[in-house]
């Protein structure tokens, strides 16, 4: 970003303070926050769920909630002050100036309204569009983010569209209105890495074409290095740090930077646990008297804990901390920000615990008045696994490729059509209801929402002691509630905690329950359905320490399901690559993941967003690769040959006709492609 052109302000934002009086305190989510951003500029607004990063972009559009109320501060959009307008003129400026991509577009989209209805609806406020103009603007818009066959989709309702595309329409959407601000709050949370690279690039694209000011809320770091030009961080509603994105890449200043940097898992942390952030974002509705980070800060020193720091200016930066008050930092402090537990991991054993052979689930399509079935979904086709114990195995590929279902059939929550499964080397069938019992003592799951898979109406000790019930476990009633106080110490929770509902718990907090109430039984192998998805970075680190413990501990397998990489390459032995219903390529992490021979495993690893490239020059532009845009084909009628090959600019003539035998690679890697060598 050019200097001339950031010093052309699109939006300018001064001393923002947000308050919400509660019935015995006001709560402070944002106070002071002052940023700008010029037209065709990316602001990433960075920081951990909680920090206010929300709030403060609902306080620029005027969207709070009532019991929330601006208490200071300016908002300047294009040089006219937003706090100042009246509500019937703001309602022209959301949606119009203003457009606004929310974090989970299928809540954000009216379920039982036409796409084309909706976007209509912005074209008719903003800009007068009704009747047949309305609807070829509304086609053109659903073509400009990238929606196939736009004409025919303006009649779908959402449930017809898959995540990454409810994220375009919500685009579109955002787009109606001609902003000169967008506002994106974690656009691509819980997508799988192609389709958050499409939506990040078609973002890129579209400001670039547009000249649109940008404010970007996440908590990925990947994501801020892919499309920030400045970065602003935030922490317990106040800015800490704000820069260039390579120089806050480069070298972070303030020690939250520095601890969020260190938090992050990757194959260079493996076999040691990651320096996870200790607590959490501290309440808003307390005093501050020193800095707010002081009580999770391990450079903290008594003058911390007193005054608040002021801004600190280093290298064209600015910083809010007083190791910097002097204008230079401190380097003996500042090293022990970095210093990381080097608890090691302990080496596993290489015995089998479970293995699954030629596992197949299809669902049938039933049509008709008679409901026929005309059809299968063949969601697992084929799928062989090995699980040995203290170790893990992970599952990657993107969503709708079958991954859930493999664990779920593994567990007989959904019943597979063939297969055969082995535990601890004794065949397991199917339909033995005796052998599914004990197996399901043995094999527990910790599935993806916690929030979903929590019932509401029973406290977390009923929900822990009722799975010991069901198997009967845990000696009697006193001997169980003794398991539970131990377990909940053991994942991080205070036994008192017992008594509380799903409700009362933070998303981190309730993964942490999910996770006592599969160790409650005892288990031996652990099915992870994405268990860090849509948590920030530094809850993320604290519960992969927690899975290594448990594991280190109890020698637990683990079957990880996940599209986060980076997690995959902290936390993985062995990697499957799975690609609609069939497993394309396995075998050690290493090797999968360093030198991938499938195109499909090299497409997902292109399309993870890289934080050691925060660095370089032109991070917000498109990095589209082939066969990333291309929709995965249906599984009820997967293509002939290799299924991947519609979307693979290498295929050949034997792609399109036969599907590709295994190659065995050397040191258990596995490859099913025509192209690969043995």
């Amino acid at each position: 970003m050019s200097d001339s052109a950031r010093a052309v302000a699109m939006l300018e934002v001064e001393g923002l303070t947000v308050t919400i009086r509660g019935a015995q305190s006001v709560a402070r989510p944002v106070e002071g926050v002052g940023l700008s951003i010029g037209a065709g500029e990316t602001f990433a607004l960075l920081g951990e769920s909680g920090c206010g990063k929300s709030m403060t972009a609902l306080a620029i559009a005027r969207l709070l909630p009532e019991a929330a109320t601006v208490a200071g501060g300016r908002v300047v959009l294009g040089g006219e002050e937003l706090l100042a307008l009246p509500e019937s003129h703001m309602r022209r400026v959301r949606g119009g100036r203003i457009g606004m991509i929310f974090q989970e577009p299928a809540t954000s989209l009216n379920p039982v309204m036409t796409i084309g209805t909706q976007i209509g609806e912005v074209l008719a406020l903003h800009r007068g569009l009704r009747g047949e103009a309305a609807r070829a603007e509304t086609r053109r818009l659903l073509e400009e983010v990238g929606i196939p066959a736009a004409r025919e989709r303006l009649d779908d309702y959402p449930f017809q569209f898959s995540g990454g595309m409810k994220q375009r329409v919500m685009i579109a959407m955002a787009l109606a209105g001609e902003p000169e601000l967008l506002i994106a709050d974690e656009p691509t949370t819980a997508l799988d890495v192609t389709i958050q690279a499409q939506v990040l690039d078609l973002l890129a694209r579209l400001q670039t074409e547009r000249g649109m000011a940008m404010l970007l809320i996440t908590h990925d770091l990947g994501v801020v290095a892919r499309m920030a030009h400045r970065v602003g961080l935030l922490y317990a509603g106040e800015l800490i740090e704000t820069g260039l994105r390579e120089d806050f890449f480069a070298a972070p200043l303030h020690p939250y930077a520095q601890r969020l940097f260190a938090a992050l898992p990757d194959s260079a942390a493996r076999g040691r646990m990651l320096d996870a952030l200790p607590g959490g974002v501290p309440s808003f509705d307390q005093g501050f008297a020193g800095c707010r980070f002081v009580s999770r800060c391990p450079c903290a020193f008594e003058r911390c804990r007193i005054d608040a720091p002021d801004w600190s200016a280093l290298d064209g930066r600015s910083v809010r901390c007083h190791l910097y008050a002097d204008g230079t930092e401190t380097p003996p402090r500042r090293q022990a920000v970095m210093a990381a537990a080097e608890a090691e991991v302990s080496s596993s054993s290489d015995s089998s615990v479970l293995e699954v052979s030629k596992l197949a689930v299809h669902f049938p399509v039933k049509k008709g008045l008679l409901r026929r079935t005309v059809g299968w979904v063949r969601a697992v086709d084929g799928v062989s696994l090995r699980l040995e114990a203290g170790r893990t195995l992970a599952l990657v590929g993107e969503s709708g490729c079958g991954k859930t279902t493999v664990g779920r059939a593994i567990l007989q929550l959904t019943p597979p059509m063939a297969g055969e499964m082995t535990f601890d080397g004794a065949p397991l069938r199917f339909r033995d209801r005796v052998a599914v019992r004990g197996m399901r003592r043995a094999v527990q799951m910790v599935f993806q929402d916690p929030f979903a898979s929590l019932n509401p109406r029973l406290c977390i000790g009923d929900i822990l002691e009722e799975g010991m019930v069901s198997l009967g476990v845990g000696g009697d009633a006193q001997g169980r509630q003794r398991t539970v106080d131990e377990i909940l110490e053991r994942v991080g929770l205070l036994p008192e905690m017992r008594w509380r509902y799903p409700h009362e718990f933070s998303g981190g907090q309730r993964q942490r329950i999910a996770i006592a109430r599969a160790l409650a039984v005892s288990p031996r192998v652990i099915i992870c359905d994405e268990p860090t998805s849509a948590l920030d970075v530094s809850v993320q680190a604290q519960l992969l320490n927690l899975m290594c413990e448990l594991q280190r501990e109890r020698g637990l397998a683990y079957l990880f399901i996940t599209h986060n990489l980076a997690v995959v390459r902290y936390m993985a032995d062995e990697v499957a690559v799975m690609y609609l219903g069939r497993i394309v390529e396995q075998g050690p992490a290493a090797r999968v993941l360093e030198a991938p021979v499938h195109p499909y495993t090299r497409m997902l690893l292109a399309a993870v967003p890289r934080v050691d490239a925060g660095g370089e020059e032109g991070s917000g532009a498109p990095k589209e690769k082939p066969g990333m845009a291309a929709e995965p084909p249906s599984p009820l009628a997967p293509p002939m040959g290799c299924h991947f090959h519609p979307r693979c600019e290498l295929a050949t003539d034997a792609c399109r006709t036969a599907f590709p035998v295994a190659q065995e690679l050397g040191c258990g890697h596995i490859v099913r492609c025509h192209l690969a060598t043995i």
